[in-house]
């Protein structure tokens, strides 16, 4: 069911005092409802765009609340709930440049598209479907996107790339929560952040940033498919991390498509792990003093464990580049092999390129949560808007890190520093042992590094499963997250 009203805009500070062209919040309210086991909730999804404001001084002077930026939300809010007692959940995808679509249409929210899954897509034009697993059976929720994703955008007269760039991102998104907070009246409300991929590097962020800057303390964080340092993923010359991190995922991948014969999954990848932690990683610091029958050795196992020729990891010096391995995994075949879910293959248009030229992957689910996104807003939602909704958008790039000039990007500095300042906060870390975008045993590693007292590392918790970076296109999978998460967040909530 579904009725809609326009929102009251919020009030307008017209620092010019001539009250031409100044946006303003276009919000939109509907009222709905779903059946989550045998349990009517009616709830109110509000949907539009937030003005963001900068504080203005000239000479010293205070000059006024001008706007900055125009950021999309959708929030949803459980009819006739204690707000002091009700969680809620901001929630994020990555990219960067990647808008909210993913966990709000495939996870979290209250529908969600049908995309099938490998083997068995979903024709275009597809379908929405309510969400018996949605996390709002147990908190609200609030799904944002970043500025220049979504339909959201810099004000007219601003450049967007101030929000292009780790902070300016991170200071913005910060804003949004604090502004929806107030507005709502939720600083008594159990908080969480939900972020996916680069929107885990954003959600550890935002702990000690919205701690830092605004006192405000979070429950939790629901980090799904987790990056928190670059140097783990980043396959550049002299840095040997990420080839030993990534094989554990390699193995899975190559077990998946039948390379490892009827072996258990758990034992292949119990090798893996072993292998990447010990002797792989002492191989390649070795470099040319490795003795012949020593390399000869790491060469069979390495191959032996990725599904690769001998041959073709003598020939890339032990060294095997993800998406390297995509390509070649299956050229035989002549099919590639998703870098977002290795469990998906497809052809390409030359089988002797080093690297595949699309991830089937990501091809095969973007027209079902485009289509599904694009009808949803206008028809149950009630929002119209003429911009294109901007999936997954390249115009973020270049991407800024100045702030890590002359050293590497990570984030587990200020996660531990979260964590430490707030002993309370709680993590959830979700891995799919086929996301060959950011493997689990890569995320594993910086975990295991945080700087935090030994007693804190048990606020973390893990969840493991065999599907991909969207691990909630694999329908077990999903099934299975959203009954993880609910019970993170209940039991996270202090009340």
């Amino acid at each position: 069911m579904t009725d809609k009203d326009t929102a009251d805009e919020q009030p307008v500070n017209d620092a010019s005092g001539d009250g031409k062209d100044l946006p303003a919040d276009d919000l939109v309210t509907t009222q709905h409802s779903i059946t989550v086991k045998r349990r009517k909730l009616n709830y109110t999804a509000t949907t539009g765009r937030v003005v963001l404001r900068q504080e203005v001084l000239t000479d010293g002077k205070f000059d006024g609340h001008l706007p900055k930026a125009e950021v999309f939300v959708t929030a949803y809010t459980l009819d006739g709930a204690d707000p002091s007692r009700r969680p809620v959940t901001f929630a994020f995808n990555g990219g960067p440049g990647s808008s909210s679509v993913w966990l709000h249409l495939g996870l979290l929210g209250p529908r969600r598209v049908v995309s099938g899954d490998v083997g068995d897509l979903a024709p275009p034009p597809y379908d929405l479907v309510d969400n018996a697993e949605t996390l709002l059976a147990h908190s609200d929720l609030v799904f944002i996107d970043p500025v220049s994703t979504g339909y959201s955008r810099a004000v007219k007269g601003e450049k967007p790339g101030q929000y292009h760039g780790f902070q300016g991102d991170l200071e913005s998104v910060g804003e949004v929560v604090r502004l929806w907070t107030s507005r709502n009246g939720r600083w008594m409300s159990p908080k969480f952040l939900a972020g996916e991929s680069y929107g885990t590097l954003r959600a550890a962020g935002l702990a000690e940033h919205l701690q830092s800057r605004y006192g405000m303390y979070l429950n939790g964080l629901m980090l799904i498919s987790s990056v928190l340092d670059f140097t783990t993923l980043d396959f550049s010359d002299n840095n040997d991390v990420p080839h030993a991190l990534f094989l554990p995922t390699y193995a899975a991948i190559a077990h998946y498509h039948g390379l490892h014969g009827d072996r258990p999954l758990e034992e292949v990848l119990g090798e893996a792990e072993e292998f990447a932690a010990r002797d792989y990683p002492w191989a390649l610091a070795r470099g040319n003093r490795l003795s012949t029958e020593e390399r000869a050795s790491a060469v069979a196992r390495l191959a032996s464990l990725t599904g690769l020729s001998e041959d073709y990891v003598d020939r890339v010096n032990l060294r095997v580049e993800h998406v390297r391995f995509f390509t070649e995994l299956l050229r035989a075949q002549r099919r590639v092999v998703g870098r977002l879910d290795s469990r998906f293959t497809g052809p390409d248009d030359d089988y002797g390129r080093e690297h595949m030229s699309q991830d089937p992957s990501y091809t095969a689910i973007l027209g079902s949560y485009t289509a599904g996104l694009n009808h949803y807003v206008r028809a149950e939602l009630g929002y119209e808007n003429d911009l294109p909704y901007e999936v997954l958008t390249g115009n973020v790039r270049p991407w800024s890190y100045k702030e890590f000039e002359g050293t590497h990007v990570s984030v587990a500095d200020k996660l531990s520093a979260a964590m430490r300042a707030n002993p309370h906060l709680k993590v959830h870390i979700a891995y799919g042992y086929y996301d060959g975008a950011t493997p689990y045993f890569a995320a594993e590693h910086v975990v295991a590094h945080l700087r935090v007292p030994e007693e804190l590392h048990a606020n973390i918790e893990s969840a493991y499963y065999p599907a991909g970076h969207m691990m909630y296109v694999h329908e077990p999978s999903r099934v299975q997250q959203s009954r993880d998460l609910a019970e993170f967040v209940q039991s996270a909530s202090n009340r």
